[in-house]
């Protein structure tokens, strides 16, 4: 996904943020901080302790998270064009990536509401709300809750749940999903890409159908997934733009990178999902592209060749995660 202004004000307000954030500091803060978004150390306590776990957060993870989140956003936009937000509640937001990614999808007003069991967190995500150009950040409201069992959440629009429930135990994940589905006209769940994640995915995805709710994106239905557990696992990619503070605190020399991830978004507004969803990075080879899709058959692999003409231009400009086949090939 190409850079936005949103992108931009991100960076430059991260940057005026955090200047002088000392690289010691903060690389052993990362490294602890990556050890609890892989999954490893589930908790019932807040992952961001204080203000330098919050800083190193900011800088490592808050530009990854903001792409994920949205390129998750973009498949419910594009499932349902006729709808937005006028409400959002975000659950663990911790600094904010999702409002920020919300206020990048759609346009405003709207009444933002961020959840945190962190005050460092939530006091730095209004620093940098502050500094935003957006009327809708500036006047979000930070709230400090137990993300967990008992979570009382207001009814929104939408609610997200980004990065979270790998920081929850098993109950205390159910019972936030649950509430996000009860509060929500649609609820996005957004974790890592990694088998683990993907199995909380799967999880969330199950509750929320059982909910009463339909699946907007990725999936093309509201079946029993296809992948077996074990032998893969559904998740996609989106392109972060690396700033100077973000490669010197995370070590890193390439001016990107690529975040894996896995979401669901489901709802209870009308919405249309994709007739099926490119799974994998398309295989572009000599005059053919293979596509490796989900559909409401199940999985199954496409091939488009020269001969489809408009077909395999588009098939050679279908990025993963995209659906498929394209509305104007």
């Amino acid at each position: 996904m190409n850079a936005s202004p949103t992108a931009d004000a991100l960076r430059a307000a991260l940057a005026g943020l955090l200047d002088g954030l000392p690289p010691k500091q903060a690389a052993a803060a990362v490294e602890r901080l990556i050890a609890n978004y892989r999954g490893r150390t589930p908790t019932d306590a807040p992952v961001l302790r204080d203000r330098s776990d919050v800083a190193a957060y900011a800088a490592y993870r808050m530009p990854a998270t903001f792409e994920a989140v949205r390129a998750a956003l973009d498949a419910l936009a594009t499932a349902a064009p006729a709808w937005s937000p006028a409400s959002h509640v975000d659950v663990g937001g911790g600094t904010g990536a999702a409002t920020w990614a919300v206020d990048a999808t759609w346009e405003g007003p709207r009444e933002t509401t961020v959840l945190d069991w962190a005050e460092p967190a939530l006091a730095l995500g209004r620093e940098l709300a502050a500094a935003s150009g957006s009327p809708v950040l500036r006047a979000a409201q930070w709230r400090r809750a137990v993300i967990g069992a008992g979570l009382a959440l207001p009814e929104a629009d939408l609610v997200t749940v980004s990065y979270v429930l790998g920081e929850l135990t098993e109950t205390a994940r159910a019972a936030v999903v649950a509430e996000a589905a009860r509060a929500g006209q649609a609820v996005v769940v957004i974790e890592p890409g990694t088998p683990e994640g993907y199995l909380r995915i799967r999880a969330a995805r199950d509750a929320l159908i059982a909910a009463g709710m339909r699946v907007a994106a990725p999936c093309p239905h509201d079946g029993t997934c296809p992948i077996v557990v074990g032998e893969d696992w559904c998740h996609f990619s989106a392109r972060v733009s690396r700033s100077s503070l973000h490669r010197q605190v995370k070590g890193g020399s390439l001016a990107y990178e690529d975040e894996k991830f896995s979401y669901v978004a489901a709802v209870r507004m009308p919405a249309g999902p994709a007739v099926s969803r490119v799974t994998r990075k398309p295989q572009i080879r000599k005059g053919l592209v293979l596509l490796d899709l989900c559909g409401p058959d199940g999985l199954r692999r496409e091939t488009v060749t020269k001969r489809h003409g408009d077909l395999y231009k588009a098939a050679r400009d279908t990025p993963w995660g995209a659906p498929w086949p394209p509305s104007n090939p």
